[in-house]
């Protein structure tokens, strides 16, 4: 991942000067994560409160009070955090301690409300996959606890995951539903990257950079660092991005372990004290829901960010919505006058048409592995899809594949099945299902000479697509005949011996 919400939190306030090394400072940057943080800021669950209320905060402190300490105090409680991931203190530590503790009390108060909501699911959920809990400060450089956050590069939800990543860690991504803001399965996500990287490296400072710019940059940078593996030693051969992000890191996971030192507090903030969650099988929208069960239409849409149009479209297996508990009986006995409310100029059954039409064609990903003798037209054709695209989703330049590579294709959800059944077909089995004539069907074209069978190339063939159009003849028969090599290709156009009658 690139361009994370940690660079922008920096670019928002002014620094100290340590941070100045290597703090980017980029307009456009600066102007995406403003948005990211005012739209935090406008949660239901934030204006809902008087969030200028603390929590817990003794009423004989001085609320303007900003405590100061020196370096070696800071160096001594880090040193003494209990922390399964190695934390160090230096002054690129130091400058993000001073943003965090200095710089923007206001909003990180704010962001202290908002983690006794966010941290027990967190925690939870990175237990249950064994990897350290204090993974969790992790989101808060990510995307300041919005879930709606988004980096100009496309990264989204409170884990920032690009789409590619998402997908590839389950994660459904359309036009209607977008599970990178869905805090569940969001870290459910994170908690399986986070784990992949420590896998690859061994080392949790080293995973959470790959994290930050993708495993191939640490990689380049152990390599170029004469094989050390210490981040603080690759540092200098990092992205820009990365050497702040470690640092970061630790400055919040400090600041938060020990906000009651540095005078902060936890700000009120409205968030429901227990969720539940109910399987909807129907189409309705959240304002159906709001208008029956008298449910702020708002805290519906900020405890249920996945959905992008504030509705659940028609489902097989049933879509998750989330609901504060004193709401969960409320929806059940209610819920067919839910199904059946209509406002008064229908814009519900309208909505609703909208997004089973979206539905129906949403986007989901399933692997194809190359067999001898594929070619990347046949591959589209089998999965209706076009060329360019099989290039773009796998990074392939030209038409060279190779047998036993797996490819990610893009294909409708309620076609998945079909789409991965292709892995076990033959390869006359996948021309009939992507309604090609069958061999038996169609004869393919020939021409005689002399005593020998020939037949013309045409665009996608290969010897093996080749082959198996005619009864008792081999890719291998092929080559014998015509003097090929098996380094040899083919091309369009070419003549082709094809046996002998």
């Amino acid at each position: 991942m690139k361009y994370f919400l940690s660079t922008f939190f920096i670019i928002l306030f002014s620094f100290h000067v340590y941070a100045q090394d290597f703090l980017p400072r980029d307009s456009v940057m600066d102007t995406t994560f403003s948005a990211n943080l005012d739209e935090m800021i406008n949660l239901w669950y934030v204006q809902a409160a008087d969030y200028y209320k603390y929590k817990d905060r003794p009423s004989t402190v001085d609320t303007a009070f900003v405590p100061a300490f020196s370096r070696e105090e800071y160096a001594e409680r880090i040193a003494n955090m209990q922390s399964i991931i190695p934390l160090t203190y230096n002054n690129y530590v130091n400058s993000y301690i001073q943003v965090y503790g200095f710089r923007h009390r206001e909003r990180v108060e704010i962001m202290l409300g908002l983690a006794e909501y966010y941290f027990p699911i967190f925690e939870e959920i990175l237990d249950s996959y064994d990897i350290p809990q204090e993974l969790k400060y992790l989101a808060i450089i990510e995307s300041a606890l919005n879930p709606r956050a988004r980096s100009r590069a496309g990264a989204m939800g409170l884990w920032q995951f690009m789409p590619s990543t998402g997908k590839m860690f389950g994660l459904s991504i359309n036009s209607f539903v977008d599970e990178r803001r869905d805090p569940l399965q969001s870290t459910h996500a994170a908690a399986q990257y986070l784990k992949q990287l420590h896998g690859i490296f061994n080392d949790w400072i080293l995973a959470i950079a790959a994290y930050n710019c993708g495993p191939g940059n640490v990689r380049k940078a152990i390599t170029r660092s004469g094989g050390k593996r210490d981040f603080w030693e690759i540092y200098a051969h990092l992205p820009r991005e990365t050497r702040g992000y470690v640092p970061a890191y630790i400055a919040a996971f400090y600041v938060f372990e020990h906000h009651e030192l540095h005078n902060l507090y936890p700000r009120e903030v409205h968030y429901p004290s227990a969720v539940d969650t109910i399987m909807v099988r129907n189409a309705i929208t959240f304002n159906q829901i709001s208008q029956v069960i008298d449910i702020p239409l708002e805290l519906l849409e900020d405890l249920n960010p996945k959905y992008k149009l504030a509705a659940i479209p028609t489902t097989k297996h049933g879509s998750a919505l989330y609901l504060p508990v004193e709401y969960i009986t409320p929806f059940l006995k209610m819920q067919d006058a839910i199904v059946a409310y209509r406002d008064s100029i229908h814009q519900d059954s309208v909505k609703i048409a909208e997004i089973n039409s979206i539905a129906s064609n949403a986007q989901t990903v399933v692997y194809y592995t190359i067999k001898s003798g594929d070619n990347l037209s046949l591959i589209a054709d089998w999965f209706d899809v076009r060329v360019s695209d099989l290039r773009t989703w796998n990074n392939i330049h030209g038409n060279t594949i190779v047998a036993g590579k797996r490819l990610q294709i893009y294909v409708p959800e309620h076609k998945q099945q079909h789409y991965t059944a292709l892995n076990s077909m033959s390869f006359a089995q996948k021309q009939r299902a992507s309604g090609n004539i069958s061999t038996s069907q169609k004869k393919p074209e020939t021409t005689k000479s002399g005593s020998y069978e020939l037949y013309t190339v045409r665009s996608g063939d290969t010897l093996w697509g080749i082959a198996e159009q005619f009864e008792s003849v081999s890719a291998d028969d092929l080559r014998r005949l015509n003097n090929l090599s098996s380094s040899s290709k083919i091309h369009p156009g070419m003549v082709l011996k094809v046996r002998k009658f």
